[in-house]
């Protein structure tokens, strides 16, 4: 089922077994207005005045939120920036500049990521596999989105006033950062166990309206391979959580696993529908982009883990991969999503 090198495990098709301990020391969640305003309010770190954050641009704000974010995280940990080894870091503006021009003062070697909306995801995969490796002790992993810049990247300026669809989903404001050691230091928060790495899914979707519908595939894919890699049923999770597929997305990725003879609705959970209130908050299909699962995560999932309320967790964030160019020109939307087993640090 599986191949052993030097302290690393290889499952199945897609995933790793962590044989070396991957501890999250410690993790930090800053948000914006709305985000704070929602029904995890009280469990984030930082929750900001106004979605400027005192910055004169959407895009310096962003930056803001990172720089914010592993300084907290840093802190929380206990720990000083030259005890870091690498940076895992990515937004989802162009180039990545949320992440470069925000992390630049903290002069620590950066591995610059894109997985659009599952980058939380693949950062942790990333360094955990650093981690795991022995090629870092500890390292920090973080990524960001924001409201107003995304909706500058791959839509409409805020001052065109567009109407949105009901399969819409509101980019969130915040960035969460994650400190992973070989260490648990005081007490770890939890242990990274498994990873398993996605693959592009393209139903031949283009809505860039239905990102849940567009990323529902991959996270179907990543589950799927997941159970089958690990030889676990869904009931070998307490909960399997998904980044920012939404209430469109959440059934479309439980119609598909049906189909798989999977079911996952009775652990099923969304970051994009829990960091806000349908009820009371405007954001139609629920919360997404790159900071909905890191913040969920860092504030409510960890906790939950920590409290002994979980032991284990398939945590999928997911992503939808187009750009302004790929949209312009009539292309679809292809979807990507990576699993990290997570699990408690006792």
């Amino acid at each position: 089922m599986g191949q052993e090198m030097d302290g690393r495990y290889m499952l199945g098709k897609q995933s790793l077994e962590m044989k070396n301990p991957v501890y999250i020391r410690d993790s930090a969640s800053v948000v914006g207005t709305k985000e704070g305003q929602g029904p995890l309010a009280e469990l984030f770190d930082m929750i900001g005045q106004d979605d400027m954050f005192g910055c004169a641009s959407w895009e310096e704000a962003e930056s803001s939120l990172q720089k914010d974010a592993v300084y907290l995280a840093l802190g929380k940990a206990g720990m000083k920036k030259e005890e870091i080894r690498y940076l895992f870091a990515g937004d989802l503006l162009g180039q990545s500049i949320a992440s470069s021009f925000g992390l630049a003062g903290y002069e620590i070697p950066l591995v610059g990521l894109y997985g659009a909306c599952s980058t939380c995801g693949l950062s942790l995969s990333m360094g955990a596999m650093a981690v795991n490796a022995g090629y870092a002790q500890h390292v920090a992993c973080v990524t960001s989105s924001h409201f107003a810049s995304a909706e500058k990247e791959f839509r409409f300026p805020l001052g065109y006033g567009n109407q949105r669809p009901l399969s819409a989903s509101w980019t969130v404001t915040g960035s969460g950062a994650f400190i992973l050691s070989s260490t648990p230091g005081k007490k770890a928060r939890a242990r990274i166990t498994g990873l398993t790495t996605g693959k592009i899914m393209d139903y031949g979707l283009k809505d860039s309206m239905n990102m849940g519908a567009c990323m529902a595939p991959a996270a179907c894919d990543t589950i799927y391979r997941n159970l089958m890699d690990f030889g676990r049923k869904p009931s070998d999770y307490d909960k399997i959580i998904t980044g920012d597929l939404g209430t469109v997305g959440q059934h479309a990725l439980i119609d598909l696993l049906n189909e798989k003879d999977v079911d996952i609705s009775g652990q099923h959970m969304d970051c994009g529908i829990e960091i806000y209130d349908a009820k009371k908050q405007d954001t139609h299909a629920g919360g997404s982009g790159c900071g909905c699962s890191a913040v969920t995560l860092s504030a409510y999932i960890l906790k939950q883990i920590e409290e002994g309320a979980w032991k284990r967790v398939l945590f999928v964030p997911t992503g939808a991969l187009l750009s302004k160019t790929s949209f312009n020109e009539g292309q679809t939307v292809p979807g990507v999503a990576h699993g990290v087993v997570i699990e408690s640090a006792e």
